[in-house]
């Protein structure tokens, strides 16, 4: 299991989610451009003391990820408030990458074609989106539920 942050806008979601990566043993993947700088002076202000613990692979473009998974056979499952399935309906796989987009607009509809699974968590109506750490956090804390449970039975 990996977690892609597309593009993201905010340093301090991404440190939340570097820091997130490192404590659960995720490694995190970041498409850039970036809204911020992300250098490893400002990833490391970001992730404070967690950005040495945590694997973490820039890619230029979303093309460049996009070639990268593939190579690897990784699904690319894409949290999104336009998808139809509920994360906690999703059956997540150990290879699988979940792809948050940016804070301020998502992801584009062209990359949002090229996901093989969209995923949604369902909100109050009338509500826009959550905070994107949260639910990054929430749909990858299930992913890793359902993977690492089938792991441990021997599935």
């Amino acid at each position: 299991m990996r977690l892609c942050l597309f593009q993201p806008d905010i340093a301090q979601n991404t440190g939340t989610l570097l820091r997130f990566g490192a404590c659960l043993g995720v490694p995190v993947d970041i498409i850039g451009p970036a809204g911020f700088d992300l250098s490893d002076r400002a990833l490391k202000r970001a992730g404070l003391d967690y950005l040495g613990d945590v694997e973490l692979q820039q890619h230029v473009s979303f093309t460049a990820f996009d070639a990268w998974r593939k190579r690897r056979g990784a699904r690319l499952v894409l949290a999104t408030t336009k998808a139809e399935l509920v994360y906690t309906d999703c059956e997540f796989q150990p290879a699988d990458i979940v792809m948050v987009g940016r804070e301020s607009s998502g992801v584009p509809d062209d990359v949002a074609r090229l996901a093989d699974q969209a995923v949604k968590i369902p909100m109050q109506q009338g509500m826009r989106s959550l905070n994107v750490a949260l639910a990054a956090a929430m749909i990858m804390g299930e992913a890793l539920r359902q993977v690492r449970t089938r792991e441990s039975q021997g599935n």
